[in-house]
């Protein structure tokens, strides 16, 4: 027997483990991350996580604590956690204050324990409220938990999403109407996820609002429009040159893909990778 017979035995017994492909190396301008979404459905956190750090991807956004253990194994950030606030119901009704600051400030601590870089803040629904008062509101209550998320490190970032077609009656469906945010709690601490997707979606324009505002940008979601699907030649954005513009402007940040895929999930992850690593 030949010592390639004896291997090709063992391999085929289980006793030799095959062989790992190799980790991808990324050029490390831009700070890739991905959210579950575009695993598809079904599919372990272990197993996303296994193939996220295959990848080169360095973080994975909307994942709380209980997943930092998974998350920390396969040497990824927890890049954005979620869980203080809903979509319809944030923090600009002054009403839900007191319960959104009790969720929100020990998901700081837990955040900064874990070396998690930003947590999530949500205007939630107008409800009726003018973008004046909401706008107030917002500004309220993140000055009242900014000092200690300058203390712990931890940037709280207020997500861009658009009203027109998946968030009817979200507030912050505006970029100047979230810069102003930003600007009148003036912390370092305080910033937008700016979601590519949405923006699109409510202003275009994208390359030159992220030039014009980018100190004020802490996070980006890509996805591509329409369909928040896969960001290929079936959707509207040029999104190499989106990446492009970003990486120029020295942007320190992480960039995590939110889109949900029609194709092998692998396969276009590997893509979409590929486009931002400019």
């Amino acid at each position: 027997m030949t010592r390639r017979e004896w291997l090709t035995g063992l391999a085929a017994t289980g006793a030799v483990a095959a062989p790992q492909e190799p980790k991808v190396t990324r050029k490390g301008r831009l700070k890739q991350c991905v959210t579950g979404g575009v695993f598809g459905r079904g599919m372990p956190l272990e197993d996303m996580c296994r193939h996220a750090a295959r990848l080169g991807v360095v973080g994975f956004d909307l994942r709380g604590p209980q997943d930092f253990p998974v998350l920390k194994k396969y040497g990824l950030l927890p890049t954005m956690v979620p869980g203080a606030m809903t979509l319809t119901g944030g923090c600009n009704h002054k009403e839900d204050h007191p319960a959104v600051e009790k969720a929100m400030r020990p998901l700081i601590d837990q955040a900064a324990a874990a070396g998690a870089p930003n947590v999530i803040v949500l205007s939630g629904n107008r409800r009726g409220i003018a973008d004046q008062e909401g706008m107030d509101n917002v500004v309220t209550f993140l000055n009242t938990v900014k000092a200690q998320a300058e203390d712990k490190g931890v940037t709280l970032c207020l997500e861009l999403l658009n009203s027109k077609v998946n968030h009817p009656d979200y507030q912050c469906d505006h970029t100047a109407w979230g810069v102003e945010v930003c600007k009148r709690v003036n912390s370092p601490r305080v910033k937008l996820l700016f979601d590519i997707y949405h923006m699109q979606i409510m202003e275009g324009d994208i390359i030159r609002t992220i030039r014009n505002n980018i100190q004020w940008l802490g996070h980006f979601h890509t996805a591509g429009n329409p369909g928040r699907h896969e960001m290929d030649d079936t959707q509207e954005m040029n999104y190499r040159g989106i990446a492009r513009a970003i990486a120029d402007l020295n942007y320190q940040g992480y960039i995590a893909h939110e889109y949900s895929p029609v194709r092998d999930a692998i396969k276009s992850l590997e893509e979409t990778l590929a486009i931002f690593d400019v």
